[in-house]
């Protein structure tokens, strides 16, 4: 009975081994401490790859600056490494019993699961049998997996994923085909029979031969090399300009467009498949709950099964069953309510309603003066027109900060007069940590720190007023001319763009203070908590991709002056790799790759990087960073347009109809996103939970 209402309430299944020793492994499996420690081991071997050999330990990436990187002496990460392996195989082990044997050869995830570990640990062993002087390590590419298997959100986001992909691999094909012709008629086009001719420069630049020409049009397509792709031709004549327009216009506008709405057609609903998917989980787990109970009462005679369960009976589980204090006392409220009455399925189910719901803080007392002039301060004090206040005189410490860099924006750091700047900031300090105090005395110390707003306003006041302190101890008070040399750590200068940036910051604060953008800002934020599995994706693939980069282009990336490929920055054409200093943008490291990754999947001059690896390391480094291309900037980004459009759309229409319920200062419950979409969801119904829970393969309750 225990994990039958804590499972739905995580969203878990509950299709697992109920018998007594079971239950226990189950708790202490899902406990708060063992997740934890699942989830440190994760990250922790993930994290590896940013230490072991090639390390990422430099500080910079650039290879004509960069040191010798620290080398982890062999069996140091490797040990690390075996840890977290070891708590990997002791996971899949607690999974594949709980489960049961028979679910484990049906589950295909968990068969996945035991394999990776055993290739990884096979590989572990030929790394040290090789003295950690192996040329690959295939376990690498593998440790993905680990994020992924932990998450069902991430594996229904990759099932998705894999129904759309025979739709977008048709769009796809258009699109090879697209540029397969216009390739071919761009080289039939652009044959010139003058060395100066504008067709024979277009020709000997973009279209040399069929590989560079297919280049030039696939990054055409994102259009970052728009439009010097077609300057040498169109400056000749008017007439070339057609070619590209109509390469552009299928192109860019149709065809990749058409792929972001086959994404998007297949993720809709994405979000609500989510959520009916985990009523269905919560709804299944009470039910079976509720089964379990009719079933000891019909065993002790105290009722016949189906009947009911009574309250006690209830009472006496839920005493013994972790959850949070605020649902757990509600809960008990209204058990209690029944006293000795049997409660029936509907009425068990509702108990549980409480689960979707977010109890909101009571606001403590505020503290109560005696004297008239006290009260009518404390009521000035604590009223919205007091915040608003605040928020005009942060604005106009914004707007002092703006004025100052515009007016000092040729003047060297050190050649700047702060004293006017200096004096201000201690104004406006002294006027923040003003209105702390004052909301302090108005609402009592519980009454401010209720508000995350206030928190985030009083904790950034004392860290400016500790720094203007601080400032004052070293550089004195401001006066003309103030301009003192370095003393301690930080210059002046330095003390001062601090202080500023931190005031920028707090700027913030009038977030909550503006309805529309409160709601924008919190439903954002709710997408940022409920996408948290395509993050994970996004890691997954960046992971991957960054692995096989450093195994393919490790080295050959190297400083002016090594090599021959390497052109000094005087030698080398305008708007090439090395003309424009790209050196740090390189596979030598694990840290350097994700952000060459990251340049390439923006798309801002990435046929840069295609051109550079061509001539650092071969022809065939193209399809690399094409495959990289088409994964990230077409899939991805496209999905996460797709994701982005359903859950905001779906959120931003929800709070606008339910927006008097949500904001109804004496409401007791905050909205959810499983309560805000209950009434567009479906209730399973009593027959197929019935049925559902007749395929437990643990469960075996009286007909």
């Amino acid at each position: 009975m225990l994990p039958r209402v804590a499972s739905p309430f995580q969203y878990r299944s509950i299709h697992h081994r109920v018998d007594s020793s079971s239950l226990r492994l189950y708790r202490w499996y899902y406990s708060d401490a063992c997740q934890w420690i699942l989830s440190l081991t994760i990250f922790l071997i993930l994290f590896l790859a940013f230490i072991e050999t090639p390390s990422s330990l430099t500080r910079t990436a650039d290879v004509r600056y960069r040191s010798a990187p620290w080398q982890p002496p062999c069996g140091l990460t490797e040990s690390i490494e075996l840890l977290c392996l070891l708590v990997f195989v002791a996971d899949v082990s607690v999974k594949s019993y709980l489960v049961g044997w028979a679910e484990f050869w049906k589950n295909l995830w968990l068969q996945a699961y035991l394999l990776v570990l055993v290739v990884s640990l096979l590989d572990w062993t030929v790394s040290l049998s090789l003295v950690c002087q192996e040329p690959l390590r295939v376990r690498r590419l593998l440790r993905p997996f680990f994020l992924m298997q932990n998450s069902s959100m991430m594996k229904k986001t990759l099932k998705c994923l894999r129904r759309s992909l025979p739709e977008m691999a048709s769009v796809l094909l258009l699109l090879a085909l697209h540029l397969c012709l216009f390739t071919m008629f761009g080289m039939l086009l652009f044959t010139g029979e003058k060395k100066d001719d504008g067709q024979a420069q277009e020709r000997l630049t973009y279209f040399r031969n069929l590989p560079e020409a297919l280049t030039s049009l696939l990054v055409l397509l994102t259009t970052a090399n728009n439009p010097d792709v077609m300057i040498p031709a169109y400056s000749k004549h008017r007439a070339y300009a057609i070619f590209f327009v109509v390469f552009t216009l299928i192109g860019s506008l149709f065809l990749m467009n058409l792929l972001t709405a086959i994404i998007y057609n297949q993720f809709r609903g994405y979000l609500m498949k989510s959520l009916q998917t985990s009523l269905l989980r919560r709804r299944l787990g009470t039910w079976a709950a509720y089964q379990v109970l009719c079933s000891l009462s019909a065993e002790g005679g105290a009722a016949a099964q189906g009947v009911g369960v009574k309250a006690q009976d209830v009472l006496q589980v839920l005493h013994k069953v972790q959850l949070a204090g605020s649902h757990k006392q509600a809960i008990v409220e209204k058990l209690r309510s029944y006293g000795g009455d049997m409660m029936s399925a509907d009425e068990f189910q509702k108990l549980f309603h409480e689960f979707d719901k977010r109890v909101i803080k009571q606001h403590p007392p505020r503290p109560e003066y005696r004297s008239p002039f006290l009260r009518s301060a404390q009521f000035l004090f604590s009223h919205r027109y007091f915040d608003y206040l605040g928020n005009l005189v942060a604005l106009g410490n914004l707007v002092s900060i703006c004025v100052f860099l515009v007016r000092d924006a040729d003047v060297l750091p050190g050649d700047r007069d702060d004293f006017v700047l200096g004096i201000l900031n201690c104004i406006f300090i002294l006027y923040y940590l003003l209105e702390m105090l004052l909301k302090l005395f108005a609402l009592g110390l519980r009454g401010y720190l209720v508000f995350l707003s206030n928190v985030f306003d009083g904790l950034l006041t004392i860290v400016l007023l500790v720094l203007e302190i601080s400032t004052l101890a070293v550089y004195r008070f401001p006066h003309p001319g103030w301009k003192p040399e370095m003393l301690g750590l930080l210059s002046l200068w330095d003390m001062t763009r601090l202080v500023n940036m931190l005031i920028v910051f707090r700027f913030l604060r009038i977030i909550p203070s503006m309805k529309l953008m409160a709601v924008v800002a919190s439903t954002i934020l709710d997408l940022i908590k409920n996408m948290r599995a395509f993050g994970g994706i996004l890691v997954v693939v960046y992971y991957v991709f960054a692995i096989i980069g450093i195994s393919l282009f490790r080295g050959v990336v190297v400083a002016p002056g090594n090599s021959s490929l390497a052109l000094d920055n005087g030698s080398a054409p305008c708007g090439s790799f090395e003309q424009l200093e790209y050196w740090p943008n390189n596979f030598d490291d694990f840290a350097a790759a994700l952000i060459t990754l990251w340049d390439v999947m923006v798309v801002n001059n990435w046929q840069v990087f295609l051109d550079a690896y061509r001539r650092y390391a071969g022809p065939w480094s193209k399809v690399y960073f094409v495959l990289w291309w088409l994964v990230s900037s077409v899939i991805w980004v496209n999905l996460f347009l797709a994701l982005i459009l359903e859950n905001f759309l779906h959120k931003w229409d929800r709070r606008s109809h339910l927006q008097s319920l949500a904001g109804d200062p004496e409401a007791p419950y905050q909205m959810t996103v499983e309560l805000l979409f209950r009434d567009v969801l479906e209730e399973p119904t009593e027959e197929e939970l019935l049925a559902e829970l007749s395929h437990h393969p643990h469960l075996r309750l009286r007909r």
